[in-house]
């Protein structure tokens, strides 16, 4: 089995001391290429969209309060 990063979501401190929130994963239109079965990118494509649906606001509502800090 492949393993690979489809959503991530971190908070961290950066060297200034800064807390930082962080959101990345696979891009919609890399999908296609890293995943053949259509099934399979059906599922992919619901992960990260419910995935993006609760952290989005997330990382927004986390990057604004610390922010105003």
């Amino acid at each position: 089995m492949i393993e690979g990063n489809l959503l991530s979501f971190r908070i961290f401190i950066d060297k200034k001391g800064k807390v930082v929130t962080e959101l990345s994963g696979l891009p919609e239109n890399k999908i296609n290429t890293v995943f053949k079965d259509e099934y399979t990118r059906s599922y992919i494509r619901t992960i990260l969209r419910e995935g993006h649906s609760k952290l989005d606001g997330l990382h927004a509502h986390l990057e604004n309060q610390i922010g105003a800090l």
